[in-house]
């Protein structure tokens, strides 16, 4: 179901499935153009998990998405509060575990959680490294405080959403319980590891359904325990 959160900069959408009570899954996206490859595998793991009987939620953060606010105004703490106030909407009765994909990862200053769940999660820093691999000229890309917006990988990205991620040199750590879920051909440690190509390395979105369908029992699980 389509619907929508507001927070102290605006309105979002985001969609919404499985049961209307009951523990709820917010899951942060992939980030730039990780979000386009992994929108659809995304959007399947959440209806894997209404499956399994569990409620998430799927936000378009500010600047991603299908968001009015365009790309080059988007910054790390607005991510941040709107995260926040994603979840100050919430019922005061619902346990909320927060999942994320890949660079949904560095948007992590919520509390109150009953659990955290990332898959392949990477630091601002790896974000950053990837959007500026794509550029065909390397010398385009200059870091520190320059105030000129920079075009990677078709997105336009502020300096200020620039800076943060350069700062973000490692993935934060939750004061919840977190498990971690990574592909086997990902050397980095994992709380479990299943086989699969990663499909944010597609050139084009795509879908990976079984992958999703392993992921969505396995959240599924992990909420159960964290709300046990």
């Amino acid at each position: 179901m389509i619907d929508h959160y507001d927070w102290a900069g605006g309105r979002e959408a985001m969609l919404r499935f499985g049961p209307a009570d009951g523990p709820v899954v917010v899951m942060l996206p992939a980030l730039f153009e990780e979000h386009n490859r992994t929108r659809a595998f995304a959007v399947t793991i959440c209806r894997g998990l209404a499956d399994h009987g569990v409620a998430s939620l799927l936000p378009d953060l500010p600047g991603q998405g299908e968001s009015v606010v365009p790309t080059e105004d988007a910054m790390l703490d607005h991510w941040q509060m709107a995260l926040q106030g994603l979840l100050a909407a919430q019922s005061p009765a619902s346990r909320v575990i927060l999942a994320s994909i890949r660079g949904g990862a560095v948007v992590n200053s919520a509390t109150g959680l009953s659990g955290v769940w990332r898959l392949s999660p990477v630091t601002g820093q790896a974000v950053l490294r990837d959007l500026m691999r794509t550029r065909a000229v390397a010398g385009d890309y200059v870091g520190g405080l320059d105030y000129h917006p920079v075009e990677a990988a078709g997105n336009v990205i502020g300096r200020a959403m620039i800076n943060a991620l350069e700062a973000a040199d490692d993935v934060p750590i939750p004061s919840a319980p977190l498990r971690t879920v990574r592909l086997d051909s990902d050397p980095a440690s994992a709380d479990m590891k299943l086989p699969g190509a990663p499909i944010w390395r597609r050139t084009e979105p795509g879908n990976d359904p079984a992958l999703a369908a392993l992921l969505a029992a396995d959240l599924a699980d992990w909420v159960r325990q964290c709300v046990a």
